[in-house]
């Protein structure tokens, strides 16, 4: 995961292009903000599916998303035409990552919304909202004729996507947040479920959670991949190690290691070599 802060293009451009050529690197992710959310709060940060795109035209095996785009920033009708775009740019590796949008807990949070006229409605809207566009988006992707909408928090006339997605029948769905709420909305909707943090013991209780959600609308929880985000420390490969163990051991089969910038050079082979534990 590169961050796409306080960097510039040709450095998230070098590095995903050194992963693509690693096979032990399935996927890369970027993360979705208007304003940087670290370091100089003036300082450059790219919007996300639009950087997205230009790397998939880029790269070539990557599987590919962001983690996650946050539903408060786009329609959903126009984020299901943004994604269904990037996967035929991509060939068909796009992950759909998706979440409620910032807490409203977070000191930052409010500010990239005020400062480019968005609502930042309450954590209870932001869920139910994001549940009617995680429906939406599916029925533009999959649907052969117009429909209508008449949701809560959607409401859409004669909607209709054209082109479909390359992949069939659709994206993954990769659905991040560890409320409550949030994991009723996962246990419904999400391919993979994505706790955002690195703290495997409360991942764990979350997870224990999510499989109880599961079981109260009759579905499997073995049929959501667990999915948890570790920080990278380039001075101590051996923290990093242990805690992609950890998450392993605790059932989480899909590690996104976030990279923090600046980037070394040949990073994605040092990511390799040094922190990817071999299965078996």
């Amino acid at each position: 995961m590169t961050a796409p802060q306080q960097v510039d293009y040709a450095d998230v451009l070098r590095v995903w292009q050194e992963a693509d050529a690693v096979p032990q690197i399935a996927h890369a992710w970027l993360f979705d903000h208007l304003m940087p959310i670290g370091g100089d709060p003036l300082g450059p940060a790219y919007e996300g599916w639009t950087l997205l795109s230009a790397l998939a035209a880029r790269t070539e095996r990557l599987r590919l998303g962001l983690l996650v785009t946050s539903n408060r920033l786009r329609p959903p009708a126009v984020l299901a035409k943004i994604a269904a775009t990037v996967d035929v740019v991509s060939g068909g590796r796009l992950d759909l990552g998706i979440g409620a949008g910032s807490r409203t807990d977070i000191p930052w949070a409010r500010r990239e919304y005020d400062a480019h006229g968005l609502p930042f409605h309450d954590a209870a809207y932001a869920v139910g909202a994001l549940a009617e566009a995680c429906t939406v988006i599916r029925r533009l992707w999959t649907e052969a004729e117009p429909f209508d909408f008449d949701g809560t928090y959607v409401q859409l006339t004669g909607a209709f996507g054209n082109p479909k997605p390359v992949q069939r029948p659709h994206p993954p769905f990769v659905i991040g947040g560890r409320a409550a709420a949030t994991l009723r909305v996962v246990a419904e909707h999400a391919d993979v479920w994505n706790y955002p943090g690195g703290d495997v013991a409360d991942a764990v209780r979350r997870g224990a959670l999510l499989d109880r959600y599961c079981a109260e609308i009759g579905r499997d929880p073995a049929s959501i991949a667990r999915s948890l985000v570790l920080p990278v420390a380039y001075d101590d490969p051996g923290a990093t190690r242990a805690a992609i163990g950890r998450a392993m051991e605790a059932g989480f089969g899909h590690i996104v290691l976030s990279l923090p910038a600046p980037y070394p050079a040949g990073v994605a082979e040092w990511v390799a070599g040094k922190l990817i534990v071999p299965s078996g």
